[in-house]
């Protein structure tokens, strides 16, 4: 069963995209793009490859840039909504915005504990002339750093881990180890990018577990892109749909998967045959693509390609 998203007329906004255009050169890549993430919820992005979602994700941690629209952001308990559009990332990252990329990101010479301290340390104020002279309060920070990292490892599984090289990990340990490493900045809201891409079906699952588990007990605010259907529908609240830089549906599992219109998108079909499709008449010729219209259950099985 998807889980329950917070009622949507009292939860607190965390990110209000307003209108957004993006544009390089004479390509648009967002066109007056409008949706609200509230606190508390895990919503996904979905659509076909290049629909705009990874442009909607650079744009909302300031990687770009929109010409148009406004973006605010208010990604802790009590913050106000505050104007993202043209600030740094470490900004945006300071104001409680956590991300793992599509391509893992992970130093791979170095520890998985001292991976997840690089996160750690972000937040602490000693610099680098107080660590070199062994000041008392860059080593009080050092032992916290330790003991939260090791925290952190807990947190994803990977406690037994914690002295082995990123580089040396399973491809599906790598990827739990850039969502601690990111909780080591203490977000607010955490954005996902393509997590699952590259794993297998039992390391699908497991992150699903721990998707859920950063959701509900550490209370932070989940944005997903995924193309793995059956993982989305598995854990998403709710779900914004793009098509060629548009947004053109939104809503829960269970509406998005009866929507003729993203289903016309997906397969490449009139809306009049998606909606065929979705009466039941044609359904078996779709269940292999990427799990769009299964029901929402366990995470996939059945791997979507990135």
């Amino acid at each position: 069963m998807t889980a329950t998203a917070p009622e949507q007329q009292t939860a607190e906004v965390v990110y209000d995209v307003k209108d957004v255009t993006l544009r390089f050169g004479g390509v648009t890549s967002l066109n007056k793009v409008s949706l609200q993430m509230h606190r508390g919820e895990i919503l996904a992005v979905i659509g076909p490859n290049g629909a705009g979602k990874t442009s909607l994700f650079n744009s909302l941690t300031g990687v770009y840039t929109p010409q148009e629209g406004s973006i605010t952001l208010a990604a802790r308990k009590g913050d106000t909504l505050t104007s993202v559009l043209g600030q740094k990332t470490h900004v945006i990252n300071r104001m409680g915005v956590a991300r793992t990329f599509q391509n893992i990101r992970l130093f791979p010479a170095l520890t998985a504990l001292e991976n997840v301290k690089v996160g750690v340390e972000t937040r602490q104020k000693s610099g680098p002339i107080a660590s070199m002279l062994g000041m008392p309060w860059q080593r009080r920070e050092e032992r916290e750093s330790t003991e939260k990292a090791y925290e952190l490892l807990r947190f994803v599984g990977l406690t037994r881990r914690a002295n082995d090289l990123a580089g040396s990990l399973a491809y599906g340990e790598q990827r739990r180890l850039e969502i601690a490493r990111a909780l080591g900045t203490e977000p607010g809201v955490i954005l996902l990018d393509e997590p699952a891409a590259g794993t297998n079906p039992n390391e699908k699952q497991e992150l699903a577990a721990l998707i859920r588990k950063v959701n509900i007990e550490d209370n932070i605010s989940v944005l997903l892109i995924e193309h793995d259907m059956k993982l989305v529908m598995s854990v998403a609240h709710r779900l914004v749909v793009l098509n060629f830089g548009e947004k053109i549906a939104e809503g829960t599992p269970e509406q998005i998967q009866k929507d003729p219109v993203v289903v016309a998108a997906y397969l490449g079909t009139s809306e009049d045959e998606a909606q065929a499709m979705t009466e039941g008449l044609e359904v078996q010729t779709i269940d292999v693509r990427e799990g769009l219209l299964d029901e929402p259950g366990a995470a996939g099985t059945e791997g979507g390609q990135s």
